[in-house]
């Protein structure tokens, strides 16, 4: 994962971290003070925050370090918390439906085209299907992308039912033998009952039609939008069994602490991160690279 792009991000914590710690004669409370300070204001949660701190006072009670080695266990305890495993990789196996949701301007449409350009890359069939029926031309996006990675696209007239476009999209998977059929969702709709109700029809209609079929429920999330995305996760967490987050738009204007945060609340599974606007800007997520470059310059 390259970490140049979110540069700011790090260079901004790893300064207030580096500000708290270095030239301090002796771990005090008030450095621990200091540092939850740093933490919150970099979009870490207030939850996660105490919960980073408690496990750093028991590694400094453990390990009696230096105030200057504190950045490094810091490190190391945010790697283990984002650490999910064989939980941070999208699921291998094909045929796989990704079902991806989020609210509307969060990277979905980029994210749905930017991870079939990765399947594609691994030599797997891709289709998409355009199930965003709501909002004026999101087929049209849709297909741009469909028509720039190279892979088809099912898609219905707009205002047409989403779970029919679903629908259509496994017959012609099954059909065509893909491996990956990748479904754009609703962002929004008349109120949050309406929206998770589209998405239980959808995923019923997923289970009924192609039980075969490994399972993928991906989270877009805007880092840019901060606090509101743990709300956003919340909310979709709540109303539909997720898999994992995609965290887009964490090019330098994004704080970047939220993605602990997430991952901490909702022991979600950060899959992947945006980094760019270009094809190639979508990264697989890795805890150690990515809590590695909030300490390293």
């Amino acid at each position: 994962m390259e970490l140049g792009k979110k540069k700011s991000f790090f260079g901004r914590l790893s300064q207030k971290i580096g500000d708290v710690v270095m030239g301090r004669p002796s771990i005090d409370e008030e450095m621990y003070e200091e540092l939850e300070e740093a933490l919150i204001t970099s979009d870490i949660g207030m939850e996660t925050t105490m919960n980073i701190i408690e496990r750093l006072r028991e590694e400094v009670k453990r390990k009696w370090p230096e105030p200057e080695e504190v950045g490094g266990i810091l490190r190391d305890i945010i790697a283990e918390m984002m650490d999910k495993g064989e939980a941070n990789r999208l699921c291998g196996d094909t045929p796989l439906v990704i079902l991806m949701i989020g609210i509307n301007g969060g990277g979905k449409t980029t994210s749905i085209g930017k991870i079939a350009h990765k399947c594609k890359e691994q030599g797997k069939s891709v289709l998409l299907a355009a199930a965003d029926t709501f909002r004026a031309a999101a087929a049209d996006q849709l297909e741009i992308w469909a028509e720039r990675v190279g892979v088809n696209m099912i898609r219905h007239q707009e205002g047409s039912d989403p779970s029919a476009v679903i629908f259509d999209a496994i017959q012609a998977a099954k059909a065509r033998n893909t491996d990956v059929l990748i479904c754009d969702t609703a962002g929004r709709l008349q109120n949050k009952k309406n929206l998770m109700d589209e998405l239980a029809k959808m995923n019923r209609i997923i289970e009924r039609e192609y039980p075969e079929a490994a399972r993928e429920t991906l989270l877009v999330l805007d880092a840019t939008t901060g606090k509101n995305a743990v709300s956003q996760a919340k909310e979709f967490n709540d109303g539909t069994e997720l898999t994992g987050i995609v965290l887009t738009k964490l090019d330098g204007t994004a704080k970047g602490g939220i993605v602990v945060t997430i991952t901490d609340e909702f022991d979600l599974p950060v899959k992947f991160i945006g980094v760019g606007e270009g094809i190639d800007d979508l990264k697989e997520f890795d805890a150690q690279d990515f809590a590695g470059g909030i300490f390293d310059e």
